[in-house]
């Protein structure tokens, strides 16, 4: 295999852009050639492909966001779109795609190795909802973005005894508002994958005043429901004066931990030796600090969970 390509799709990441570095860097000092597509999917399909040097992914490992940019693109998801993706790609002679995104974009790659073309998927997203793999790209950096914003707005809870809502991101995944939660003191996390009942919430906020506890911060994974709306029902059920902060695409920029810089490297790294093997069709990812791979299709037939003990400590801790 000499000339692979590789892009980023979905929601960007802090991590992708060291991920992109990996990728060309590691398949230039293999002799080979490599193509950056720009806009995800929608310049697959627009044939917005570039040429990519050593010197293109300079000075990027510490960018938020992603150098090659990213679009959502509805017409991918047909099959005219796939096989005009895939005519593009072997236009430019690109025998095989190295796909840096979330769960749509695994989709994408999915797509694509069952029309026959090779590609590897690279877990890039801050929600950590990619099965086959204990963290994705992105996900330490948002952490530590809301774990910032907890740390603040906990001053201004306990200056005015107020109790505060916090909404965070993770689409489907209460992944950010469980570690977050835990990290910064949380007492109460609200996830999708564990149904807390309001009265209990409530419950726990009344015994909390009643030892003289004067502020709360409450963490609402969005996949829960709105965090206003959350606020609004706390108000009204306990009389408590509450605010609601919805941190949304703050979580999403930013420059890139140290774990997500190397972890980028790491996983972007491997896809090319994927591909140097010639394996198609897989996915990397990390579990237990080892590198591993997996049928991209097989992985996406399975469903993400969350470490229920994590969630359960979470509770015993914020009596």
């Amino acid at each position: 295999m000499k000339r692979i390509g590789v892009l980023t799709s979905g929601g960007d990441a802090p991590g992708m852009n060291a991920a992109v570095r990996a990728v060309v860097r590691k398949a230039i000092y293999h002799n080979m050639e490599v193509f950056g597509i720009y806009r995800g999917y929608a310049g697959l399909i627009d044939g917005d492909i570039k040429k990519l040097e050593v010197g293109s992914v300079g000075d990027i490992i510490h960018r938020g966001g992603t150098m090659l940019y990213s679009a959502r693109c509805e017409e991918f998801k047909t099959l005219e779109g796939q096989l005009k993706g895939i005519e593009n790609l072997k236009k430019h002679g690109i025998e095989a795609l190295v796909v840096i995104g979330g769960d749509g974009s695994y989709q994408g790659a999915k797509k694509l190795t069952e029309h026959g073309f090779p590609c590897i998927g690279v877990p890039g997203t801050i929600d950590n909802d990619i099965p086959g793999t204990d963290f994705t790209i992105g996900f330490d950096t948002a952490l530590n973005t809301v774990i910032d914003a907890i740390d603040k707005i906990r001053d201004t809870a306990t200056s005015h005894e107020r109790t505060y809502v916090i909404e965070v991101m993770g689409r489907h995944a209460g992944d950010i508002a469980l570690w977050a939660g835990l990290a910064g003191g949380a007492e109460t996390i609200l996830i999708p994958e564990a149904e807390d009942e309001m009265d209990e919430v409530i419950a726990r906020l009344k015994r909390g005043s009643d030892r003289g506890k004067k502020h709360s911060i409450i963490i609402v994974a969005e996949g829960v429901g709105s965090g206003v709306d959350f606020g609004k029902k706390i108000q009204e059920e306990t009389k408590f004066e509450t605010r609601v902060s919805v941190l949304g695409h703050i979580q999403r920029g930013g420059s890139p931990t140290a774990h997500d810089r190397v972890l980028a490297s790491r996983l972007g790294a491997r896809a090319v030796e994927l591909l140097l093997d010639g394996k198609g069709g897989r996915c990397v990812g990390i579990q237990s600090n080892e590198l591993v791979d997996h049928d991209i299709i097989e992985a996406l037939s399975r469903t993400h969970t969350i470490d229920r003990k994590m969630y359960d400590l979470s509770k015993e801790l914020s009596i």
